[in-house]
């Protein structure tokens, strides 16, 4: 939570800072430190780290997994160096619609949270307590429905700035990056069922694009 929370302060507050543009070198700084963030969820799906943490008590792995990932993420908006530079700022009605888009976005990420049960994804509940492929709600849409939240909340900004736009370009391709293999591990734990799921839901994350 107190990831989530800094993300959400330095996106509203410190990337919406209006500020001249500094280059690319800060651009290419900020994406190589994401890579640090996304490398660890890479890691974390090889077999190698799996066989690894078999020596771990099964109920502190995730806990493990999810205070590493947290504290990474705190310090990619820490050393974020500012890119500065603006490409709109919206008004009026226009304005209002992309803070409902974002509001939305936001809302669909908790509603998707909430079907794979919030408590076991932080790392509170043990992992397998509630062990089931889940495809009502928002997974009837996409199959990656809190995938599809985040981009519209970090995308549908009514002052899209420098520093928003490149965190918000380089967590959705690692995101779309970051599909194929998290399917390839759904595969392996549902096998059939979730083959079929892929059947029935054509889209990932984003409807008629990917």
């Amino acid at each position: 939570m107190t990831a989530l929370m800094w993300c959400a302060w330095w996106y509203l507050f410190e990337a919406g800072q209006s500020m001249p543009y500094t280059g690319r070198d800060a651009i290419a700084f900020d994406a190589g430190l994401f890579s640090v963030f996304a490398l660890h969820h890479s890691l974390f799906a090889r077999e190698t780290a799996r066989r690894w943490l078999d020596r771990v008590p099964r109920e502190l792995i995730r806990p493990i997994y999810v205070y590493a990932a947290s504290l990474l993420f705190i310090a990619v908006f820490a050393a974020w160096r500012p890119i500065g530079g603006a490409l709109y700022r919206a008004s009026g009605l226009p304005e209002l619609a992309l803070v409902m888009c974002q509001l939305a976005g936001v809302g669909l990420i908790v509603r998707a949270v909430a079907r794979i049960d919030a408590l076991e994804l932080a790392g509170i509940r043990p992992a397998g307590s509630r062990d089931e492929l889940q495809t009502s709600g928002p997974y009837r849409w996409v199959r990656h429905p809190l995938y599809l939240g985040w981009v519209v909340a970090v995308f549908a900004t009514p002052h899209m700035t420098g520093d928003r736009l490149a965190f918000a370009a380089i967590s959705t391709a690692y995101l779309m990056l970051a599909v194929p293999w998290e399917e390839r591990s759904l595969r392996r734990a549902f096998g059939d069922e979730y083959v079929r799921y892929q059947r029935a839901v054509r889209w990932r994350m984003l409807p008629f694009i990917y």
